[in-house]
């Protein structure tokens, strides 16, 4: 029977970075991290493919946080901004690929919107808040904020766009809190955002956000954490049960194995934690398995840059539900970052599926790149055969925060109080981005050495 201070389950960027974390603040701590698969990452997985750099999921992170930067510059790897092209972003509207100006005169002045809606959306200056504070929906707030044409062409893909989510069920508040609560504290968004701009009216403004990634792709950021915690990360150790004894946690394995700690972490899946401990807390359990998971599939493909018709230098495009297509949206990676594709190349990764086509996701092989193929060639003009195919599938994918997700996270840390050393992090719960993950470390680290 091994022992260990402290036990993290889970090797995906949150048990990585808060391993990380808690070693650097208290070198000396007996910690071990026991992954389920073969390889640590998770959902962080970027493979190179016929001198094809794929991202099967997460393919980068905003620099307008510093914690990701923070720690890439403390591993020693150095971060990669996205080219000026991943600013030039669409959406489809009415069949038709329309751009997203990034200045709001601009704004005004396309075509994105009717004219009834952008009257609609000034008007939003005038529409009182809730005096109730109540966990709305994305697209019931939106809506009533903005109106209806708003949320259906712009805040509809992009939510469906970040969590592959149904925004009719998902959480305003927890989704997107700072919008959520501009209205609770400025009365408005618009409201809400004049006031921001006064705030800051003597600081220098910050540059725009930009997509950022590593050379060899986000698969980077996992290899040089296992560097610096190779001793300390135990693979292919799945977790079934615990218990806990005078004061000590029993981790048992599929393999036979036996732990013991005095610290736990579930650093894995909400649904993976809601199996390990089903047994150990039937409450807690249930709370963690209700968090939705919808299946997603990622289909990349590699064009001869002269096969584009509609051309490549952009970023991507989302599409609205109320479009009718199969896809959620395209992004070009090679456009985004260099290396992600041979010269003369482009790759292309569409997505399909999610909270509300769970069915398009697990369709076989050959009907997925069939359906995405022709949702693409009428939407990007595309003439010929891809040269380079690959598909990657995620039966859970992204984590939903639906409404009552803050009352849900009250709950699950309601019965933590009754299990002294015992943490649950990841992005099941606040916040899904790498960014947020790697914050969310650097707090749980703060507070398990403040105890």
């Amino acid at each position: 029977m091994d022992k260990a201070e402290v036990v993290i389950v889970g090797g995906g960027i949150s048990g990585l970075s808060l391993a990380y974390f808690l070693l650097k603040k208290k070198p000396d701590l007996d910690i071990k991290i026991i992954e389920a698969e073969n390889k640590a990452g998770g959902k962080i997985v970027s493979e190179n493919i016929s001198s094809f750099l794929c991202e099967a999921g997460v393919n980068g992170f905003l620099n307008n946080k510093p914690s990701t930067i923070a720690l890439a510059n403390e591993l020693g790897i150095e971060p990669l901004m996205g080219s000026e092209h991943s600013k030039v972003r669409y959406i489809l509207i009415d069949g038709q690929l329309k751009k997203v100006p990034e200045d709001p005169l601009k704004f005004f002045a396309s075509s994105l919107l009717s004219l009834r809606g952008k009257i609609r959306m000034i008007g939003e200056y005038f529409i009182p808040p809730l005096k109730e504070d109540i966990d709305e929906s994305v697209q019931s707030f939106v809506s009533r904020r903005v109106g209806t044409e708003f949320y259906e062409k712009l805040i509809d893909p992009m939510s469906t766009g970040i969590y592959a989510g149904d925004p009719t069920k998902m959480s305003m508040k927890s989704c997107f809190p700072k919008v959520y609560w501009l209205e609770k504290k400025y009365g408005g968004l618009i409201k809400g955002l004049i006031a921001l701009k006064k705030e800051k009216k003597n600081v220098e403004t910050a540059p725009k956000s930009m997509l950022m990634s590593f050379r060899n792709g986000m698969v980077e950021l996992i290899q040089s954490l296992e560097n610096k915690l190779a001793s300390k990360i135990l693979k292919n150790k799945k977790l079934l049960d615990i218990t806990l004894n005078n004061g000590l946690y029993n981790l048992y394995m599929a393999d036979g194995e036996y732990l013991q700690a005095t610290k736990i972490v579930l650093a894995c899946p909400a649904h993976e934690s809601a199996n390990i401990v089903k047994e150990f807390d039937k409450e807690l359990g249930k709370l963690l398995a209700s968090i939705p998971y919808p299946p997603l599939s990622v289909v990349a493909f590699g064009f001869k840059t002269e096969q584009i018709g509609f051309g490549t230098g952009l970023y991507g495009f989302l599409v609205p539900h109320r479009e009718k297509r199969k896809i959620l949206g395209c992004l070009f990676d090679s456009t985004i970052f260099p290396n992600r594709a041979p010269q003369g190349y482009v790759l292309l990764r569409t997505m399909i599926g999610g909270m509300r086509s769970p069915e398009l996701a697990l369709l076989p092989d050959e009907k997925l790149i069939e359906t995405a193929l022709s949702e693409l060639r009428d939407i990007l003009s595309i003439k010929g055969d891809p040269e380079f195919i690959k598909i990657f599938r995620w039966q859970r994918a992204i984590p939903q925060y639906q409404v009552g997700h803050e009352e849900k996270l009250r709950k699950i840390d309601e019965r933590l109080k009754s299990f002294p050393g015992f943490y649950l992090t990841g992005n099941a719960y606040r916040g899904v981005s790498v960014n947020d993950c790697i914050q969310n470390s650097i707090e749980l680290a703060d507070k398990f050495l403040s105890l």
